[in-house]
């Protein structure tokens, strides 16, 4: 397995972000807001700076993170071509980025999840979509329709557009209070579409600590995957701060300087911590 990190959790500055990546060992950076710019509004020319960027230090890009379909569910079709219109603007710049996916939503949630529902609704979102090589993976997102994975799997089997997979992040299924211990029991049942996996660790729902501290069992999930011969990303999304915690905003819009602040020394702290327990 191969590790990286989603640069805006280490520092606005590319640069800055990935020498502290390569620095720990790490060899990819996953993109998301660059120089206080939302991952959805980068110019091509800002793309290619950040491949230049990261391949000069020797790292890959490990995936794409915008906020594709992390809407209310559209209720209208003008809302759902703006949804479209960002997943399409994602899929070329991960083309750009020469990234493997993107990250993608299935819209926030009104009450209880409603996987069928957002999976009615995503299917016209999607259409056609020309991803020409660039998978798309859905997250197991706090405030979407789909916290848990047995929720993405439900969605899937509704949506039925085919080449899709999952983004297995725990933490968000521990922190949006819908599975308290999602180990091992959600990992077994999605484990052969899981092709991307987010790191970090929640204290129950009242935020996120350093990597060891919370509720997940980091180091059996590890060894778990290696045994089972994952071979994809374990990419830290930290979301611990140093002094302060992330609210609600910050983390549904995670760029800029305002959620960035204080990432720098927890993100290194915790990329340490991650590649003891890789490298064991």
């Amino acid at each position: 397995m191969r590790l990286a990190i989603i640069n805006d959790e280490v520092d606005q500055d590319l640069a800055r972000a990935a020498d502290a990546a390569a620095s720990c060992g790490f060899t990819g950076i996953e993109v998301r807001s660059v120089g206080n710019v939302p991952p959805h509004e980068l110019t091509d020319d800002q793309l290619r700076r950040v491949v230049r960027e990261v391949g000069a230090r020797g790292l890959a890009v490990a995936g794409f993170c915008p906020p594709a379909l992390k809407v209310a569910l559209p209720r209208t079709a003008a809302e759902a071509e703006a949804a479209r219109a960002v997943l399409v603007r994602a899929v070329a710049q991960a083309r750009v980025l020469g990234a493997p996916h993107v990250r993608i939503f299935t819209f926030y949630r009104d009450g209880d999840p409603d996987p069928e529902g957002a999976a009615a609704v995503a299917r016209d979102v999607l259409g056609d979509v020309d991803l020409d090589g660039v998978k798309l993976l859905v997250e197991t997102g706090t405030r979407t329709n789909t916290p848990t994975m047995a929720l993405v799997l439900r969605f899937l089997e509704a949506v039925d557009v085919a080449g899709l997979g999952v983004l297995w992040d725990p933490g968000n299924s521990v922190f949006s209070g819908m599975h308290p211990d999602p180990f091992p029991d959600e990992y077994r049942m999605g484990r052969d579409l899981i092709d991307h996996v987010h790191v970090k660790d929640p204290a129950g729902t009242s935020g996120y600590v350093r990597l060891g501290d919370g509720d997940l069992p980091w180091a059996e999930i590890v060894e778990t995957l290696r045994a089972d011969g994952y071979t994809g990303w374990l990419s830290l999304e930290t979301h611990w701060r140093v002094g302060r915690v992330l609210d609600q905003a910050q983390r549904d819009r995670p760029w800029g300087d305002d959620f960035t602040a204080g990432g720098y020394e927890a993100s290194v702290e915790c990329m340490r911590l991650l590649g003891e327990l890789v490298n064991r």
